[in-house]
């Protein structure tokens, strides 16, 4: 609803907050488009995040708009940083899209260097910053995923921790801590905005770890899990589904999990803590539901 209503305002037809079918709204912006005769250019980021979380009937009905229009035209661009893209997409959709792909290669350090060194004339002063200090943040951030916006927050973070401390300059040794600041934001925001559910796996998992099992199996983990489960009183998972939460937790870093081979027992999954303790326990603690179970021993793992 919220792209056909602001592909309607490109065009000044006012849509209400809610009110409309989405196909009316569709059917509005084709009406306003025809008449103009002009060759509207869509542009759409992050595409592939529209297309997991409402399916791709968007895209269906602007692939197929020039089909009903008898003046005006339509372009489509999509812009998505998954390269899967088109395997979740409708094959009535592929068909229709005629699409050319352009894939844009990370930045380098020797560019991302440039880019700094332009924003940092508009935000810092003369002199304030040292050669240094920029190369860092701009090495740092290529050797991780080439991200632009990745540099821009490292040496934003590294003025303020200069700026704090009282420096007259922004050196290398702010930047380090600029990335041990944003990595530690980065953890707490990911561990704070889990569900309850994965919550109780990465809890399950440090409870495995203060009993000395550092490197935990599946069914040990949701052996403690539904211990914790019965505590808070919620109903838990099936395994399979905590299996699923835990490949999940992998992928965003919280965990390892790691397949390892058994010899004639087969293969298992070995999986460990990517975080530090005292981080987990700050998050977890503040939550209501789970604080007091940030020390409780789960019956399972008690000493007899």
């Amino acid at each position: 609803y919220r792209v056909f209503a602001r592909l309607c305002q490109s065009l000044g037809i006012a849509i209400p907050f809610t009110g409309l079918s989405v196909g009316e709204v569709f059917d509005r912006f084709k009406t306003g488009l025809d008449p103009t005769k002009m060759i509207f250019i869509a542009i759409l980021d992050e595409v592939d995040a529209l297309v997991k979380n409402h399916d791709d009937d968007l895209l269906y009905e602007l692939t197929r708009i020039n089909e009903t229009l008898t003046y005006a035209r339509v372009s489509l661009s999509g812009i998505s940083n998954d390269l899967r893209l088109k395997e979740f997409l409708d094959p009535r959709v592929v068909s229709s899209l005629s699409e050319e792909e352009i894939v844009f290669r990370p930045y380098n350090a020797d560019e991302l260097r440039n880019i700094l060194s332009e924003r940092a004339q508009s935000a810092f002063h003369d002199s304030v910053l040292s050669d240094g200090a920029v190369s860092l943040c701009a090495a740092l951030a290529a050797a991780e995923h080439g991200d632009a916006r990745r540099a821009l927050d490292l040496l934003r973070v590294a003025g303020e921790v200069a700026e704090r401390n009282g420096r007259n300059a922004v050196t290398e040794e702010n930047v380090r801590e600029a990335e041990r600041r944003i990595e530690h934001n980065r953890i707490v925001e990911a561990l704070t905005n889990l569900t309850l559910h994965s919550k109780l796996v990465v809890l399950s998992l440090l409870q495995l770890n203060k009993a000395d099992v550092r490197r935990a199996i599946t069914g040990e983990i949701y052996e403690v899990y539904t211990d914790i489960c019965r505590e808070v009183g919620v109903t838990p998972l099936t395994q399979r589904r905590v299996s699923t939460l835990i490949n999940e937790l992998d992928a965003i870093g919280l965990l390892n999990a790691q397949v390892v081979s058994m010899g004639r027992y087969g293969r298992t999954k070995k999986i460990r803590l990517e975080v530090p303790w005292p981080l987990i326990r700050e998050v977890l603690s503040s939550d209501r539901r789970l604080h007091r179970l940030v020390d409780h021993e789960p019956k399972c793992l008690r000493k007899e």
